[in-house]
Formats: structure tokens, sequence, C-alpha cells
């Protein structure tokens, strides 16, 4: 089942399934029951498929984009965390920070795993069972100061608002059964810049969820970004930044294509 999360013309927030071409209104939970009702959803803005209960980043996971960095091979997933003010909607802009400034802004296509029950200590060959479904995602980052000023921490450089677009839709976890099976890319007005599949990834999803989990509980609603394939901005020579009036899509398979403009902020 494909959900779409979004505001109807009265400012209401719903859930919907695509069917046939249209959305139909789901009624209840996310992580509860969901119940279809016959009505085609009033869909005047589309939101962000969920509202995270807190965003887990696994950096360096791709082995193409640990080369083109030059790093090391990570002997665990590296993890990091995106702050709840991150979170952008499909189509709204990614705002590059000009108060606290930075002018190295990347964009980073990822596949964002949901996780829909509390689970803890999970084996991985059970991990799959705790996944409710999958979107794309943008690890926005400003690299100035992920790398410079951050003091060796890469929150400041990762958290600034916009910087975690997700969208379009939420997959459920029984229409992508191999999560790491799917193609990945970004196109950056209309030239594909990222181009890879997630089958590259060196942790793959079930034993991020067995790491992630380990000593460590996990609410429904956590999201996990899973990394990014090559080709990255801050690799290419010259770098390329994002700049304002740029489009930036991010295409995962199975999910769709999120697309945000880019702004100063």
């Amino acid at each position: 089942m494909k959900i779409i999360r979004y505001s109807d013309s009265a400012g209401d927030i719903h859930y919907a399934r695509e069917a046939g071409g249209s959305f139909e209104r789901l009624a209840g939970e996310l992580f509860g029951e969901l119940t279809p009702t016959g009505e085609t959803a009033d869909v005047a803005k589309l939101l962000a498929p969920l509202v995270p209960s807190v965003i887990l980043c696994i950096g360096l996971n791709y082995r193409h984009h640990a080369e083109e960095t030059k790093a090391k091979i990570p002997e665990f997933p590296i993890l990091f965390v995106k702050t709840p003010n991150t979170l952008q909607n499909p189509g709204d802009p990614i705002q590059l920070p000009t108060a606290l400034a930075s002018h190295q802004v990347d964009y980073e296509c990822e596949l964002a795993v949901v996780i829909g029950r509390t689970c803890k200590n999970v084996k991985r060959e059970h991990a799959l069972d705790y996944v409710f479904g999958y979107t794309a995602a943008n690890d926005v980052s400003a690299r100035d100061w992920q790398k410079n000023w951050g003091g060796g921490q890469w929150c400041r450089g990762k958290s600034f608002d916009t910087f975690a677009p997700l969208g379009p839709v939420l997959v459920t976890s029984d229409e992508i059964p191999n999560p790491n099976s799917l193609a990945i890319k970004t196109i950056v007005n209309g030239e594909t810049l990222q181009d890879w599949t997630t089958a590259d990834m060196i942790f793959d999803v079930p034993t991020l969820i067995e790491f992630l989990s380990g000593s460590t509980t996990l609410y429904p609603g956590t999201v996990i970004l899973t990394g990014t394939p090559h080709g990255v901005g801050m690799a290419r020579n010259p770098p390329r930044w994002l700049q304002p009036g740029d489009e930036v899509t991010v295409e995962v398979e199975k999910i769709g294509r999120l697309t945000n403009p880019v702004v100063s902020e």
C-alpha cells in the first residue's frame, strides 16, 4: 500500500492510500489500524508521510561513496541524528542557511526506513518484521559546518531547518520485500548526479536495525536514513553546491520522486 499524509481544504490532516490513480482517505492511526473510508481524499497539500519520533542517520554506508570521499570502510555503522526541525514536505523549499551561514550545502539521496513496532535487541534475521514501510529522503548537509566548524560532530551541519525532506509516499513493507535491491538517484535541475543501487550498502537494512536496536529501544515512527551513494556534490570537481533556484529530486525505485526547490533562508 502507498500511503500519503495530507492537509485538506479545511486544514485538517489525514492519511490516504493510492487507489486506482487517485487517493482514498483512511481513518485511524498510522501505526494502529488504518481503515479505508471509500471517500476520495481532498488533498489540498501533500505533507511528509509521517512526523518521525526520531531520525537516525547512517554515514558512509555505500562502498563507492566511501571510496569517493577517501574514507576508510567503517567497522560499525556510523550513527548521527537529525533534529525534528529538519523535516520538510515534498514540494516545499530546502532553505540554505544565511544567519548561521553555509556556502557548501549538499544533496544526498537516501532510502528511509520507518519502524512500525517497538523493538529492542532485534536479531538480523527478524529485523524486517519491525519495518512498517519505506520512503525517500534527502539528507541535506552543510559540509562546511559538518567538516570544519562542528567540533568533530556532524549534527550541526545536518540539522538546519528543512534539511530532511521525506516523501512523497510511504510504501508498506509488503511491497518492498528486499530494500537492498532498489535503484536510487538524485537529479538537480534535470541533471542526474547520483544514480546507483541500495545493493551497494556496506551495512544492509536488517544489519542496521540489529545495530540500532542493540541495547536501545526503537519506537514506532523511528526513521532510519540508510546512507547515500557516490556522486555527492562535495566529491565533484569542482564541487557542486546547492544554490537558490535549484530544484532537487530524489528518486527511489517503487517509492517515487521527492522534489524540493532550493531558496535562501
